[in-house]
């Protein structure tokens, strides 16, 4: 089970613009931030799309809770 604070803050990290959800476009500009240049768009599309739970192409900080607690 992962540290619900933990989460948070990463989550943060990749909610650029701090409205609650992260986009493909916020995914792929915080893995550059962070040294990762090999996510294009459409690999953050996908990233985002595999844990959107409901279809609106936003990860929520529920999704991704979600998504950590799954292992």
């Amino acid at each position: 089970m992962a540290d619900i604070e933990a989460a948070r803050k990463a989550f943060e990290r990749f909610d650029g613009d701090g409205d609650g959800f992260i986009t493909a476009a916020e995914y792929k500009s915080a893995m550059a931030q962070m040294g990762d240049f090999h996510v294009t768009e459409s690999v953050a599309e996908a990233v985002i799309a595999a844990r959107d739970t409901n279809g609106d192409k936003l990860l929520s900080f529920d999704e991704f809770w979600a998504h950590l607690n799954k292992s």
